[in-house]
């Protein structure tokens, strides 16, 4: 696991956050493979992939992981097809349960805990958020083609345990996966060979 959970964070709860206008969509939820979503170290089972909302629920606190033992959560989110993500938010209660530093990996798929020892794609320090006005953006040459995002929440404010309400993924769908595109490009073309020995209906039928 992460041992990032020494760093200080003396007033940051009380950092003031501006009330910036809405100029962000993040709605790359849409494109989430959700059957395959992985949450490691989450309290309740299936409640992970649960803060994957639209951004118009993000504000529904009835909805939330906790982690178990520790600080520490893992999101393992696998896309459907191909996408570029550029940034993201991350909206958690305002007291110490809320993520303080989270680490990034592209296309590690099936991360646990005992992976996180490979240097992150990117690292971000997170301010205390309740209401997802926080835009970080993501570095443009790591995340621009993959299919695979982790997260690793590596610390919080100071709780024996962290609570996150909703991250939103902005970015775009860039294209499907190759083997579904041959799949799907096989099935729709009538090959005639494949048929050369099938006998018509109509052929062959003794009429009496």
């Amino acid at each position: 696991m992460c041992d990032s959970h020494g760093h200080s964070h003396d007033g940051c709860s009380h950092e003031a956050i501006p009330d910036i206008p809405d100029v962000y969509r993040y709605d790359m939820c849409s494109h989430i493979d959700f059957d395959k979503v992985t949450v490691l170290n989450e309290a309740v089972e299936g409640s992970g992939k649960k803060v994957f909302k639209s951004m118009e629920q993000k504000d529904d606190k009835t909805k939330f992981v906790d982690s178990d033992c520790d600080a520490e959560l893992l999101f393992n989110i696998p896309f459907s097809g191909h996408v570029r993500i550029t940034g993201l938010s991350i909206v958690g209660e305002d007291n110490e349960t809320h993520p303080a530093k989270i680490k990034i990996f592209k296309d590690k798929e099936a991360m646990s805990f005992d992976d996180c020892s490979i240097v992150a794609d990117q690292e971000i320090d997170l301010k205390m958020d309740s209401r997802g006005l926080v835009d970080y953006p993501l570095k443009a040459s790591k995340f621009g083609n993959l299919s695979h995002l982790s997260i690793l929440v590596c610390a919080n404010f100071g709780a024996d345990e962290t609570r996150v309400h909703y991250i939103g993924l902005r970015g775009e769908f860039q294209h499907e996966f190759r083997q579904r595109i041959a799949i799907a490009t096989y099935e729709s073309r009538a090959q005639m060979k494949d048929h050369k020995n099938a006998i018509p209906d109509a052929v062959g039928r003794t009429l009496f």
